[in-house]
């Protein structure tokens, strides 16, 4: 780093801007219900919202990938912040389905590249053996986002209408970004010594490298996988399960809490044993969790313990997955590689929402029909995981041996 500052440092400031970033992607699927009704479209619409966004982080982030390596990683995060927490600030003028799907294009075309600079810092930072923990905590601001800021966006909303919660979000966007500007150095040592520009390899040269494909294609079966499914589950706990609205932010702060501490826990089995092979675990349970709640459903299993085993499986497939991809480029390539990775990642879960929303039927009585066969697609996509780490873990070589962080 060109300044002193500890890996501690680095990962709660890097946290701090996830739980923004993650918390102003999640909360739109569980308020999904709320602002279908008030702005007068289907359910079954509601993972076209989502689409929005991670079609426009798509293309942001093929963008980006042409220019991000070239600048201090400080700077290039606190323009995506800026972003982001204007295009969130815009969903809550949303007039209907379509000025709302606009505003998501604006959050998701800052909030790709928010993510890209975010883990290329950690990457940067952290030394490989150490970086799956670190990864770890910082994906634990997804647990946060849960614990917190969903159950709080949900009583917000229920108390200040669906609107509330994105002026919420955009206020403590604008304080938490400003604080990680402030408190995190110049970040340019990828730039060279003296944080000097040096000359890059040609773009291509990333599409040439066998263990980069299929690194993105592991990310492109992830996320497909995940996101065919996530935007359906508060509708479908609603109005198929009869789950009480009342009660879901409880639901969400409980699978919040267990990922919290799940997601540090994968991050420490991953430094210890690898990518592939906690990876390969929780791809097992993703899939009997998928086949037992949705495929061929095990009547009177709750519905806090289907979300529990969701969240558990996303943990124990989601942290090996970005300490395997991290591993993947060079320190100056890292934003450039992490930029189409985060392509890849939008591209595919937009796809995956808009595929849920060609499968699934609003009936009479609210329920979602075709939740089974959303549920097979993602199971079949999710077997790809396994074999997909196991290719890229051979190439980039195993973790060397867990070594204490300095403190200072």
């Amino acid at each position: 780093m060109t300044a002193p500052i500890t890996e501690r440092r680095i990962v709660f400031l890097v946290g701090a801007v996830q739980f923004i970033n993650i918390l102003d992607f999640m909360m739109v699927m569980p308020l999904g219900p709320d602002f279908a009704r008030n702005l007068g479209f289907e359910a079954s619409r509601i993972g076209l919202v989502g689409g929005a966004y991670t079609a426009a982080a798509c293309v942001a982030g093929l963008i980006g990938a042409l220019f991000l390596d070239r600048y201090d990683r400080r700077s290039a995060l606190a323009v995506a912040m800026a972003g982001l927490i204007a295009g969130t600030a815009a969903g809550g003028f949303a007039t209907n389905l379509h000025t709302l799907m606009a505003a998501r294009v604006i959050a998701g075309a800052f909030g790709g590249p928010a993510t890209s600079i975010a883990l290329a810092i950690i990457a940067d930072g952290v030394p490989v053996e150490r970086r799956g923990k670190a990864l770890g905590a910082v994906m634990g601001a997804f647990a946060v986002a849960s614990v917190l800021g969903v159950p709080a966006g949900l009583e917000i909303a229920a108390v200040g209408g669906w609107r509330a919660p994105f002026f919420a979000v955009a206020g403590l966007g604008v304080v938490i970004a400003a604080a990680a500007v402030a408190l995190l150095p110049p970040l340019r040592d990828h730039l060279g010594p003296g944080g000097a520009r040096r000359e890059q390899a040609p773009f291509a040269d990333l599409f040439r490298r066998p263990a980069v494909l299929l690194s993105w294609a592991m990310t492109a079966s992830v996320m497909l996988a995940s996101f065919s499914v996530v935007p359906n589950l508060s509708s479908y706990f609603l109005f198929n399960l009869g789950y009480p609205r009342k009660r879901l932010g409880v639901l969400y702060l409980v699978g919040g809490t267990m990922s919290f501490f799940a997601t540090r826990g994968v991050g420490w089995l991953v430094d210890r044993y690898g990518s592939f092979r906690v990876g390969t675990a929780g791809t097992i349970w993703f899939v009997g969790v998928l086949y037992t709640c949705f495929v061929a459903p095990i009547a009177g299993v709750p519905v806090m313990a289907i979300f529990l085993g969701f969240m558990l499986s996303n943990s124990l497939r989601g942290v090996p997955h970005s300490a395997l991809t991290s591993r993947v480029p060079a320190a100056p390539e890292r934003a450039r590689f992490m930029s189409i990775q985060s392509a890849v990642q939008h591209l595919a879960s937009s796809l995956g929402a808009f595929t849920s929303a060609f499968f699934l039927r609003d009936l009479p009585g609210g329920q979602l029909e075709g939740m089974p066969t959303v549920a097979s697609f993602a199971i079949g996509l999710a077997l790809l995981f396994p074999p997909l780490a196991w290719a890229v873990e051979s190439r980039v070589g195993a973790p060397p041996p867990v070594v204490a962080a300095p403190t200072s």
